[in-house]
């Protein structure tokens, strides 16, 4: 069964959601199968944005404005809009409707969501959080809105998108019941809701990693890029923006989608060194980074330059093979923003129209720091999680009590 549920003071723990495969963007025609990119149609969006491209690369270099430790209130070249419409004494209800739980990087963001919610619930500012799980599918998640909608007896809604193309006639629908719309994560094609909150974005990723790549390998080196699946913006962006520098630099680089399975990823791993040397891994998620390095060992090949994620399973291997590293960011603690931002609205105050959060890879410098600083969390947990000051740290996140 699909989970649907309150989540609010008076409501217990629901059990785990098991890990689901992910479904594509309907606008998006998908590779044919999950083999290197010259192997496979080509999809029929063209992602590659040269002025958004240009926009995040330099919003990489910017200082971000806003509360000093807490990056989760902060962001970047913002415009503010005026929400003095909604302004509200009392307690207010919000709608969620979320693409899914079902990787390691939504569930810890769903967990310091939760521990946020618990702190609003605690000062009056938010009475409940009706959330219903798409399970990363389009249809679901639009009769999810839809039911908001309709039924919710919603005070605000909070999308986390599926997909990008398939979720903009819904948000729309719900931009048109005069209520805060507030999006966070995945991007859609409207600017109706009131902020749109994400990291800096999937161009700024693929720039870091392949800028890190290329700067540790040689022109004619090959680069196998790991991709989880097709059709969302941030990840689309990330490949983009990564093939382009590639490309430029002379660099070998050939993809394939594996939906983050690691019985997959080893065999694209062990399928291509058998082909030749690989000298570089880049991937778009970390999920499967520590099946991609097992198996250069078990090839008994020298370990690749490598660009993961900031989840554990990748640092801790990182810091114990000692290979060359990177460990790109898509801020988990933006999992906060959209709440606070619902507290801010109804008080009144003046949000970003974007609110671009701060994104900083984690590099070789800092892996020992960041290892430190989640020590006893699981191998699922990602370390820039930004929830250190929120009521049940650390046990909540070390025992992986998802709601």
């Amino acid at each position: 069964m699909r989970r649907m549920h309150v989540v609010s003071a008076m409501v217990g723990a629901f059990a785990l959601l098991t890990l689901a495969g992910c479904t594509t963007d309907p606008g998006v025609t998908a590779p044919t199968e999950t083999t290197g990119s010259e192997e496979t149609a080509a999809p029929s969006v063209e992602w590659f944005d040269q002025a958004l491209f240009d926009k995040q690369d330099a919003e990489r270099s910017v200082v971000p404005e806003g509360p000093d430790g807490k990056p989760y209130l902060q962001y970047i070249n913002a415009e503010m809009v005026d929400t003095s419409q909604y302004k509200a004494e009392g307690a207010k209800k919000g709608c969620f409707a979320n693409a899914s739980i079902s990787n390691p990087w939504r569930q810890t963001g769903w967990i310091t969501m939760n521990e946020q919610l618990k702190a609003l619930q605690e000062s009056g500012a938010i009475s409940e959080l009706e959330t219903r799980d798409a399970q990363d599918s389009d249809d679901t998640q639009i009769a999810d809105i839809d039911y908001f909608i309709n039924e919710g007896n919603c005070d605000f809604f909070v999308i986390s998108p599926n997909s990008t193309a398939a979720m903009t006639p819904a948000v729309e629908r719900a931009c048109d019941t005069g209520l805060p719309v507030i999006v966070f994560d995945r991007g859609v094609q409207t600017d109706c809701p009131v902020t749109f909150i994400h990291p800096i974005g999937g161009f700024a990723w693929g720039i870091d990693t392949a800028e890190f790549l290329i700067d540790n390998l040689q022109e004619g080196d090959k680069v196998v890029a790991l991709r989880i699946l097709p059709g969302v913006d941030v990840l689309e962006q990330r490949w983009a923006a990564a093939e382009k520098l590639f490309d430029e630099a002379g660099i070998e680089a050939v993809d394939y989608f594996t939906g983050a399975d690691p019985v997959e990823i080893k065999k694209i791993i062990s399928d291509e060194l058998a082909k030749g040397d690989v000298k570089g891994i880049w991937m778009d998620a970390g999920d499967g980074a520590v099946a991609a390095i097992e198996a250069f060992e078990d090839a008994g090949v020298d370990y690749p330059v490598m660009t993961g994620e900031d989840e554990m399973s990748f640092l801790r291997k990182w810091k114990e093979t000692g290979l060359t590293g990177l460990a790109p960011v898509y801020s988990n603690f933006q999992w906060r923003t959209p709440l606070l931002a619902a507290q801010m609205i109804f008080a009144g105050e003046q949000v970003p129209q974007e609110w671009v959060l701060p994104q900083s890879p984690i590099t070789a410098e800092e892996v020992d720091q960041y290892l430190a600083a989640n020590d006893g969390m699981p191998d699922g947990h990602y370390a820039k999680f930004g929830g250190e000051d929120l009521p049940g740290y650390p046990t909540i996140w070390q025992e992986r009590q998802i709601p």
